[in-house]
């Protein structure tokens, strides 16, 4: 995830059970971050031409765009996969001299439903890992985790199960949020006499509810929610 600045605020959540399975997420507001350059050649950029749904970038990193980044077109025509909209294959045009200057367009890859699955893992290791290497006894594991373009936060509950959510760096007041996500899902993932809690969480009452928690932050301001 990548958080800019903005006139809104945007949020992934997370919440993951006792076993460590992802049971649900939501994006809300989540910007798709794209850069367009002309490039001229050779490319100064190394890209990874393997991946049948995408080339991406592998080393390099010019005005925003960066390793990972895929690219969405050329001279303005879109990508698919390693081919061009009118089937020239990319590979073969970013490395012809001739075809030079050339207009590329990248973006961060949208994360997908299984890497969200994968990631959730690792952070429930993580903080498993966390908890057994603090010198605190009984230790709540991870609650804040800050990198430099987002923060993550976490709640643990009583019965095990991890609420994320991952924002911008220097939201204040996001405890306050998690709480609140926290009350939905007991007042209507829990009380749904067909939900476990090892069982994604699907509760129309809970996504609706949550959907206007978000839209209220964003109008009002979490320190509002008290």
């Amino acid at each position: 995830y990548f958080f800019s600045s903005k006139n809104y605020d945007s949020y992934g959540i997370f919440i993951v059970s006792k076993s460590g399975t992802l049971i649900f997420d939501l994006d809300y507001n989540i910007p798709r971050i794209e850069n367009e350059k002309t490039f001229s050649y050779p490319l100064d950029l190394v890209l990874d031409y393997n991946d049948p749904k995408h080339v991406s970038v592998v080393f390099g990193q010019k005005d925003g765009i960066s390793v990972g980044h895929v690219l969405l077109s050329v001279n303005g025509l879109s990508t698919t996969g390693q081919s061009l909209e009118d089937g020239r294959n990319i590979k073969e045009v970013l490395e012809t001299k001739e075809n030079y200057p050339l207009t590329l367009k990248f973006s961060r890859p949208k994360i997908t439903t299984n890497e969200k699955i994968s990631l959730s893992s690792v952070f429930y290791s993580l903080y498993s890992i966390a908890s057994q290497l603090s010198p605190e006894l009984k230790s709540s594991g991870i609650e804040v985790l800050e990198a430099d373009t987002f923060t993550l936060h976490c709640f643990q509950t009583k019965t095990g199960v991890k609420f994320i959510v991952i924002s911008e760096v220097g939201l204040h007041g996001v405890d306050i949020l998690l709480r609140k996500i926290y009350e939905l899902y007991a007042d209507y993932a829990l009380k749904n006499p067909f939900y476990s809690l090892e069982m994604p969480i699907r509760c129309d009452q809970f996504d609706t509810r949550l959907q206007a928690l978000l839209e209220q932050v964003e109008k009002t301001g979490i320190n509002n929610l008290l």
